[in-house]
């Protein structure tokens, strides 16, 4: 593999230098770490991660290549791709192509040789850092924001609708809309698989054309940004899910609470990877969750009279779920699907499907 110099410029004033994975193309974006040992295809796929350049902390990336299976999304998002060591002859059954293959394909910038530890560490202490990818090592970043209409560039333009191989059962097969703030597939898929149509909608979807289609449940989803750049979307998110039986994820959770009166703020540095604990206080189980996120829902905003917590992350005790006392509404700040993770936590789809199941199936002639 030929060797070509590049270098991550940040704002820090830190440079660090790297080799080029494939062509010499500079990009920008805010600098976020990933602590999953596995799972980079996802990763590189999540539209959560637009606008962002992702760093890879496990230092050997694409030992088992990249499959036609895993994309959570049609395209990749991200603004560029930071590893220590990359695995030049992957071994895999479903192998379909290298990571290498899937940077070129894509556009993606990347550097490889970085001391990704040491980045790490600049992420850590400073918090909010930009960076560029570039050639030239005086070179400097330009932009110190995602814009605020990044879900807008991820979101589908027109609607989706996908049907289930596994009705739940021969009278009504249970109907979810996905709100799409920058879903992952195997969110749908996840709700496929337990029986239910799904169809995906525009992140701007009113409220009178979800009534239109009718469905037995809303699931907001996740998605890239600051949700308070969304926040002109909060009455009609809460006459949906007042409406209707809902779910909100990561983003999703964070819109819907900021619909109902609490506010968001964000981490340190925040929350990406497969390793994050949570409890569950209504059980006092701990379990290991999918997180991707820069922001939190601020415990001290949300209105305890109408909602309690429903989980809490066991680092740094922040919100990681909210359920409403009178309506079929749930959130939680983790990733239930789970895709890269564990899966400890995929119940929670059924407890939402329950929600409008136990309600009572709409009747059809």
């Amino acid at each position: 593999m030929q060797e070509t110099t590049g270098y991550l410029v940040l704002n820090t004033g830190d440079v660090l230098e790297g080799k080029w994975l494939n062509h010499t193309q500079a990009t920008e974006g805010e600098l976020v770490f990933n602590t999953a040992m596995t799972g980079y295809q996802e990763v590189m796929t999540d539209p959560s991660y637009a606008g962002q350049i992702v760093t890879m902390t496990y230092p050997l990336i694409g030992n088992y290549g990249c499959n036609d299976i895993d994309f959570e999304s049609i395209k990749p998002s991200l603004s560029g791709f930071i590893i220590s060591t990359p695995s030049i002859n992957p071994e895999h059954y479903e192998k379909k192509h290298t990571l290498m293959d899937m940077l070129a394909e894509f556009n993606i910038p990347a550097l490889y040789g970085v001391d990704t530890r040491a980045l790490t560490r600049i992420v850590r202490e400073h918090g909010e850092v930009y960076g560029k990818i570039t050639s030239d090592k005086n070179d400097a970043p330009k932009k110190f924001q995602v814009i605020d209409t990044i879900v807008e560039e991820v979101s589908t333009k027109e609607k989706l609708i996908y049907r289930t191989q596994n009705p739940a059962n021969s009278i009504h097969t249970p109907h979810v809309v996905v709100m799409d703030f920058g879903y992952k597939h195997s969110i749908a898929k996840s709700l496929l698989a337990l029986g239910c149509d799904v169809t995906v909608v525009p992140f701007n979807t009113t409220f009178d054309e979800i009534k239109k289609i009718d469905p037995d449940g809303v699931l907001l989803s996740n998605g890239p940004g600051n949700p308070k750049s969304l926040a002109y979307l909060a009455d009609n998110i809460k006459k949906i899910t007042e409406t209707f039986p809902s779910m909100g994820i990561c983003l999703g959770h964070q819109l819907v609470a900021l619909a109902y009166g609490a506010k968001t703020k964000r981490l340190p540095y925040g929350h990406r990877g497969s390793n994050h604990p949570v409890k569950d206080l209504t059980t006092g189980k701990v379990m290991i969750t999918s997180q991707n996120h820069g922001y939190v829902v601020d415990y001290d905003s949300v209105k305890m009279t109408d909602w309690y917590v429903s989980h809490v992350n066991v680092n740094d005790k922040s919100v990681e779920g909210l359920k409403h006392k009178t309506k079929p509404l749930m959130t939680v700040q983790f990733h239930p699907e789970a895709h890269p993770g564990p899966i400890d936590t995929h119940d929670l789809f059924v407890d939402f499907i329950k929600q409008f199941i136990v309600k009572g199936e709409k009747q059809h002639a």
